[in-house]
């Protein structure tokens, strides 16, 4: 191998131990979608077949047989189908008629993503306040919005600022708060196997710049 190519090697390496990322929107090519989620699935059940075929596995067993149609249906159908723009859940806004104009939190809200970096899960609790612009949301699609863009490929601080722009786009208002504690199993499981530590990421917008809101929200969510 040549030295380039090593250095190569140690470049990507290093920016998947290192947890980077490139943008705040999930990098998709301009044709992603341009062939059905069927066909994702036909083929990605054919590439992950010749993966668990170099790994030496018999696929001729019961067991192991249908392992490559599962994964593909899973890829697609579930864990990453927050990248496509089809699945995202439509949100409703009502008018806030009791004029409530303290924070609204919804805390412990769980989800589970993959790293991006090396395809393995996160897991974690995300807690989101709002401080209302005349308009409220269903606190079902709070969760909503959280699954749908911790359902693909992830960078845990590109998740927080997906979920604050968002809801800042649906809401209207700047007032907006993300807090997101999560265990990346790429830390646990694999490199320095640390099984103790979390990562927690924030957003504060708007009123939430505000030492004393901010640290209410910090009260209500136990952080």
């Amino acid at each position: 191998m040549s030295v380039h190519a090593d250095t190569l090697l140690i470049q990507i390496e290093e920016m998947g131990d290192q947890h980077v990322m490139t943008s705040v929107e999930t990098p998709l090519r301009e044709d992603a979608f341009s062939i059905s989620d069927e066909e994702k699935v036909e083929l990605i059940e054919e590439k992950f077949r010749e993966i668990m075929n170099i790994l030496g596995l018999d696929l001729t067993d019961d067991s192991l047989n249908g392992t490559p149609h599962r994964v593909a249906k899973m890829y697609v159908k579930e864990i990453f189908s927050g990248l496509n723009p089809a699945n995202k859940p439509s949100v409703k806004l009502f008018e806030n008629k009791y004029q409530y104009n303290e924070m609204l939190v919804e805390k412990n809200i769980t989800f589970y993503s993959n790293c991006e970096h090396h395809f393995v899960p996160i897991i974690g609790k995300a807690h989101i306040a709002y401080i209302s612009n005349g308009q409220v949301i269903g606190l079902s699609k709070l969760n909503r919005i959280v699954q749908y863009f911790a359902k693909r490929p992830q960078v845990q601080e590109r998740l927080t600022m997906q979920i604050a722009n968002e809801l800042q786009s649906i809401l209207q208002t700047e007032d907006i708060a993300v807090l997101i504690d999560a265990v990346h199993l790429c830390v646990s499981s694999r490199g320095v196997q640390d099984v103790n530590s979390s990562t927690v990421t924030s957003y504060y917008g708007g009123k939430f710049g505000d030492e004393a809101t901010r640290a209410e929200f910090l009260k209500y969510t136990g952080m």
